[in-house]
């Protein structure tokens, strides 16, 4: 993880010709998934989550075109099948599948999450269940609409919060911990304390966040405009070994 990643949460990578080859042979294979996919789009029919949905091979690789790992701050490894993210105009609208605080949530908070915490069963429990090394987001086109967003700092605050929760259990116990109260008490506290940033970035461009990093996607601005097929983003996240090392690691 680079410095500025670590420091603040996040960094931009790029542009670099790299990269940009690389976006655009990935946006060839997302606009054909898009074409004959089934996975019904959610937010009143605006946000597409195409979880595991990019077929690029297991290096990255997709359509010819090289993973620009030389151009990245990280140790290459194997891969999984990337997220396509797909923004329409009016994201968010409301939907049956979320509640009015939900949808009130994403509309004024840009539905702010740390990735990898799960709802498990009824209660919907949040649970360490997906301990990703990093989070990397490359734009397939071009298109400064709905961007992402981060809380600046946020990374370190959570950290603290989710250890002190779970100090008192073994380590080996740590994805199966309730931290439903202590992740919302911390959320809460980055929001009173850490600055939001905006982070629009177009095709050649990377954007690397740090695991713990709280981050959201803008709403859709009436002046945002973008392709027909709506903003597109290509998310990988690979997993580490434990929620220790996700707790403990750089």
């Amino acid at each position: 993880m680079v410095a500025a990643a670590a420091a603040r949460g996040w960094c931009r990578i790029g542009p670099d010709p790299a990269i940009a080859a690389w976006a655009a042979a990935a946006r060839t294979a997302a606009l054909d998934t898009l074409a004959s996919t089934t996975e019904a789009w959610r937010c009143g029919g605006t946000w597409f989550v195409g979880v595991d949905a990019l077929p690029n091979c297991p290096d990255g690789a997709i359509g010819g075109a090289p993973f620009p790992w030389s151009v990245l701050p990280l140790a290459p490894e194997p891969l999984h099948r990337g997220q396509i993210s797909v923004i329409r105009p009016g994201y968010p609208r409301p939907s049956p599948e979320e509640m009015p605080a939900a949808f009130a949530f994403r509309r004024d908070r840009d539905a702010a999450h740390l990735d990898g915490l799960l709802p498990i069963g009824p209660t919907r429990a949040r649970m360490v269940r997906e301990p990703h090394a990093w989070i990397l987001g490359l734009p397939l086109n071009e298109t400064t609409a709905a961007p992402l967003t981060v809380w600046e700092g946020s990374h370190d605050l959570l950290r603290a919060a989710l250890r002190q929760a779970l100090a008192p259990h073994p380590p080996e116990t740590w994805g199966e911990i309730d931290i439903t109260a202590a992740y919302q008490s911390a959320r809460r506290t980055v929001f009173a304390r850490c600055r939001r940033v905006e982070l629009p970035a177009r095709p050649g461009e990377a954007t690397l966040l740090h695991r713990l990093t709280l981050h959201g996607v803008a709403p859709w601005r009436p002046e945002d405009t973008a392709p027909p097929e709506g903003r597109i983003i290509a998310y990988f996240r690979p997993q580490l070994a434990s929620v220790r090392d996700w707790l403990t690691a750089p």
